[in-house]
């Protein structure tokens, strides 16, 4: 935690803004809500207002493949040194507008429906229960290397029809494109964009190799499913297909993974929440709204402003990134009443969470991560009575830049 006397840097990737943001945030949200960055070169949207409207504004784009060129040319790497990196981003849907990215998200869409997704809650809890039970007679644990970091890419992995051994090698080769694109997180840039662009590249040829095989022998997963759609016309080419798959593996599970660890934590240092809990099990879905809203794992997205912006008497040209604070968003008292206050009781119809985004980029798979973290805190709190924080070990929190954060350690006793 950053210390009380310490002076508030307006810097957004100083590292004691990274392990504590909210007193950042909100700095920012009242006395500077629409700040430029000269450290990331980039504008912060901070009140839940303007973060609201910049995730439905089409002047932003969310052409992030040019984003990540513009980030990457500001760091001193050559377009070329990770070339595999954003040329897949630019096939992805998440980075692309319009008809353009509306393509590539209903012919996904059709596996991730209510009907579907709860049809994948006995895998779900079957995956869990297999990791869970190898703690079985245990007191201790830590539950992210343990635990958290195992269900969800597992989970993904099925749902995609990869194997569990290909799945760490996949996870392996991501975790330096994670890196590089996560603002901040890098010191020797050169080597993690070596890491990232051949990771990368590896990860493209194992799944054109998936595809290939699908298309041959089709199945009941998320990759045969986008082949069936793109075999009756007007599909994702395979180049679409390989880099959305892509993308499904690593969002199914980098940010379940983060809100695993950032929702048990807020929990656990937060007594009377628990405990009222687990007097009342009826409260399980609001409590997975708010341990969203309270500690998201992706505290802010950015976009590229196509057209010149004025917004709060600040000129945002054509051409500027901007960083949407969707946690600085959840934090606005202006939208939440107590903002500050972690409350599993308030009304999820009445919440207006920024943390599966907003607008047509509305995470797609927000009813799986739902689905997941239900039914893991649900097994948690049976199987592990007392369940509290080991005093004598401490948490940590990884560093990963602006656009991810979680725990990399959470030490626990039951």
């Amino acid at each position: 935690m950053a210390s009380a006397a310490r002076k508030l840097q307006l810097n957004p990737v100083d590292p004691e803004n990274l392990l504590n943001p909210v007193p950042f945030y909100k700095e920012l949200r009242e006395n500077d809500p629409v700040h430029w960055s000269d450290v990331v070169h980039g504008w912060f949207l901070t009140r839940h207002e303007d973060v609201m409207n910049g995730l439905r504004d089409s002047r932003l784009s969310a052409d992030r493949g040019k984003v990540l060129e513009h980030q990457f040319q500001m760091m001193g790497l050559s377009p070329e040194s990770i070339r595999e990196v954003t040329d897949t981003f630019k096939r992805q849907m998440a980075c692309k507008d319009g008809a353009a990215h509306l393509k590539p998200r209903r012919q996904t869409a059709a596996a991730f429906a209510p009907q579907v997704l709860d049809s994948w809650r006995p895998l779900i809890h079957r995956t869990l229960v297999t990791h869970l039970d190898k703690l079985r007679g245990r007191r201790e644990a830590d539950l992210v290397p343990e635990l958290f970091y195992q269900m969800p890419p597992l989970v993904i992995a099925e749902l995609l029809g990869i194997t569990p051994e290909d799945r760490e090698r996949l996870q392996q080769w991501g975790e330096a494109v994670t890196q590089l694109t996560s603002t901040g997180a890098a010191k020797n840039i050169l080597e993690v964009a070596r890491q990232a662009n051949e990771g990368q590249a590896r990860i493209n040829q194992f799944l054109t190799n998936l595809v290939e095989e699908r298309r041959r022998e089709p199945g009941n997963d998320l990759v045969s499913h986008m082949l069936r759609s793109q075999e009756q016309g007007g599909g994702m080419t395979t180049e679409e297909i390989v880099a959305n798959t892509s993308l499904l593996l690593a969002a199914g599970h980098l940010t379940t993974t983060d809100q695993l660890s950032n929702g048990l934590y807020e929990l656990l240092t937060h007594p009377e929440q628990l405990a009222l809990l687990r007097r009342e099990p009826a409260l399980l879905k609001p409590a997975i709204e708010e341990m969203m809203r309270f500690a998201p794992p992706v505290p802010f997205v950015h976009r590229i402003a196509v057209d010149t912006i004025e917004l709060r008497g600040r000129t945002i040209r054509k051409g500027d990134i901007v960083f949407l604070g969707l946690a600085a968003a959840n934090h606005d008292p202006a939208a939440f009443k107590d903002a500050e206050y972690f409350d599993i009781s308030r009304d999820p119809h009445q919440q207006k969470s920024m943390s599966f985004g907003f607008g047509p980029h509305h995470c797609l798979g927000a009813g799986l991560a739902r689905r997941e973290l239900e039914i893991a805190f649900e097994e948690l709190l049976h199987r592990m009575p007392e369940l509290r924080l080991d005093v004598t070990k401490l948490p940590r929190i990884k560093c990963g830049g602006l656009l991810f954060r979680g725990f990399e350690s959470l030490p626990v006793r039951w």
